[in-house]
């Protein structure tokens, strides 16, 4: 027992003179922050890119709205009329609406599908830019290290890139 704790007293020993004399990381290494969600958000460009993006997709979506509306109109005509059809024509109705809640559920998970897709591509291509760009400056300014503001508690002010950031990317 007595070899046991002879034993961790010798390896906190030998830990804590490690961790006494490690170098001091932050005097060695430049730190930046970037604050990537306002560049999103206050971003000329992105808001551009989102425009294209909803003028790419808006007829598709416009055609589904229609759909639903005109799905819409059929029920309420079904429900109005259904008790004084046929059993033919009800069953005739019934099937048509199905079959077009089908179609018009297969077209608005294709339609969410593709424009899932062309968002990703659109935000990878900005995060590779954006990654570009802070590395850029990050390389210029000797910055050692460079993190989103969101995981940061506190910054100085010399630390903070996002302008410069948001100014290179905004221009290109």
């Amino acid at each position: 027992m007595k070899k046991m704790w002879v034993m961790v007293g010798a390896i906190s020993m030998i830990t804590g003179t490690q961790a006494y004399a490690a170098p001091d990381v932050s005097k060695q290494t430049k730190i930046a922050v970037v604050n990537v969600q306002q560049l999103f958000q206050q971003s000329p460009k992105i808001a551009d890119l989102n425009k294209q993006l909803q003028n790419k997709f808006k007829p598709r979506q416009d055609k589904l709205i229609a759909a639903q509306k005109s799905l819409q109109e059929e029920l309420d005509k079904f429900k109005k009329e259904s008790a004084t059809m046929s059993e033919k024509d009800r069953t005739a109705m019934q099937n048509k609406i199905s079959d077009d809640q089908s179609e018009l559920s297969k077209d608005a998970a294709t339609f969410q599908e593709d424009l899932r897709k062309e968002q990703n591509k659109i935000m990878k291509n900005v995060l590779a830019q954006l990654n570009e760009i802070i590395s850029s400056i990050a390389k210029k300014e000797n910055d050692g290290l460079v993190l989103d503001s969101q995981a940061v508690i506190f910054a100085g002010e010399g630390y903070d890139i996002t302008k410069e950031v948001s100014k290179e990317f905004d221009s290109k």
